[in-house]
């Protein structure tokens, strides 16, 4: 075989090669979720490869059976070729008669698998991870060709491979459930890329966290729930809404807040108010003014939360602990403002506070979620026994924290700075120096 015949062949083989290698590693790379967008616009050849991610056992043998048997092919004919020339050349460089042709050989070798690995391997994998879509559906019906070609071959090959996989117990078929840390791991990647902004990144990580966090993390605590009661006249009335303007109020009985009657709504107090009608509840209970409240346990997560509102037709409920005993009130806003974080949050609402030095300051309230996301955490101690900073701190001292208590974990120190009433108001969180 002459020169030129054995360089078009092993270029022959070369092309085959890469088609092989394109097939293969766009087939792993082609992302369902785009491949079933294009097979629901119509597109039958993503309909194809999705089949064949589906049960790719067969598609892998033939690609197998392609490569293999031209890389057995690419070396006979490649010595062949080209070891004659290269011992041509090594004679006229001067070289020992004895060791130019297993230098020869040698020579051939390196330049044909040099040109297996560079161009029909590593360049149209690079390729087909690019652009895994476009490139899977242009391979897939040649190969499904070649699949029906050699079909008793593939055959006999998948059964041994099978039978091989099941007596080392591995998998059959490809686990395609995307779990939601695959979602944020694809939205990190949006992040690096540019697709996605950090703040629509954490968006979608709230989301994912309202079936962790509880309402008390969202709620409007006990001490500052402003409420009305059934039996305040109209002067304090008139008082109590200028001084603490709100949507909706609750209204409590005469012993207190634990007595709940039921809310108000600010716009029908208003709406009294500018009729000149009078503006007392004991008298509106049954008419329409004072409504049932939504009453919910205080271990909800944030999830069952919007269900019981969506159940409900509500946007405010009360919450109550084991003993009946009011803990808070949470509102629609209140859950969609957990999942919105700082788009819709303003600075001083923010609950956690960086400082020039680094450290942070942060309210009793804040959900251990987010100081999770914001000091980098990968666990906390006792989980499941508190939801916010403050309760982090009870359960970690074993009694109600005082000013200047601290607590240490992960590097980090916990200070209390300010306690009102038994309530953690402020905590100063400070990166500690790890002893060497």
């Amino acid at each position: 075989m002459n020169l030129p015949t054995s360089l078009f062949l092993i270029t022959i083989l070369i092309a085959a090669s890469a088609f092989f290698s394109v097939a293969e590693i766009s087939m792993a790379a082609a992302r369902r979720i785009k491949l079933s967008q294009l097979a629901d616009s119509g597109d039958r050849r993503a309909a194809r490869v999705l089949a064949v991610q589906n049960t790719p056992g067969h598609f892998v043998t033939v690609v197998q059976i392609g490569l293999n048997t031209i890389a057995i092919l690419g070396g006979v004919v490649g010595d062949g070729a080209l070891s004659p020339h290269f011992n041509q050349v090594v004679l006229w460089l001067g070289v020992d008669p004895g060791t130019s042709g297993p230098l020869a050989t040698t020579l051939s070798f390196v330049t044909v698998t040099t040109l297996f690995i560079v161009v029909a391997d590593l360049v149209p994998k690079r390729l087909g991870m690019n652009e895994p879509e476009r490139l899977a559906m242009l391979t897939v019906g040649p190969m499904l060709g070649l699949l029906t070609l050699f079909k008793p071959l593939v055959f006999c090959f998948s059964k041994l491979a099978d039978t091989l996989s099941r007596l080392l117990g591995l998998a059959q078929t490809r686990d395609e459930r995307i779990t939601y840390l695959d979602i944020l791991a694809l939205t990190e990647a949006g992040i690096q890329s540019g697709a996605v902004a950090s703040a629509e990144q954490q968006v979608i990580e709230n989301v994912f966290e309202l079936d962790t966090r509880t309402v008390e993390s969202a709620m409007t605590t006990r001490e500052r729930i402003v409420f009305l009661t059934i039996g305040d006249d109209e002067t304090l009335l008139r008082t109590r809404l200028a001084e603490s303007p709100h949507s909706t109020y609750l209204v409590c009985g005469a012993s207190g807040i634990d007595e709940v009657i039921g809310y108000v709504d600010a716009t029908d107090l208003f709406q009294r108010v500018l009729l000149e009608k009078p503006l007392t509840l004991s008298h509106c209970i049954d008419g329409g003014l004072v409504k049932k409240v939504l009453v919910v346990p205080d271990r909800l997560t944030l999830a069952e939360m919007l269900t019981q509102f969506r159940q409900a037709h509500e946007d405010f409920a009360v919450i109550v602990n084991e003993y009946s005993l009011v803990v808070g009130v949470i509102t629609l806003n209140d859950v969609m403002s957990t999942v919105m974080g700082s788009m819709v949050a303003s600075h001083d609402e923010e609950q956690i506070l960086r400082r020039e030095d680094g450290s942070f300051l942060a309210d009793g309230v804040t959900p251990v979620a987010d100081l999770q996301r914001v000091l980098d955490l990968s666990e906390w101690p006792m989980p499941g026994q508190y939801d916010t900073l403050a309760g982090f701190l009870m359960v970690s001292l074993r009694r109600i924290p005082r000013r200047t208590d601290h607590v240490l974990w992960q590097g980090w120190r916990f200070e209390v700075m300010d306690v009102d009433n038994n309530r953690v108001d402020q905590v100063m969180i400070s990166r500690v120096l790890e002893p060497k």
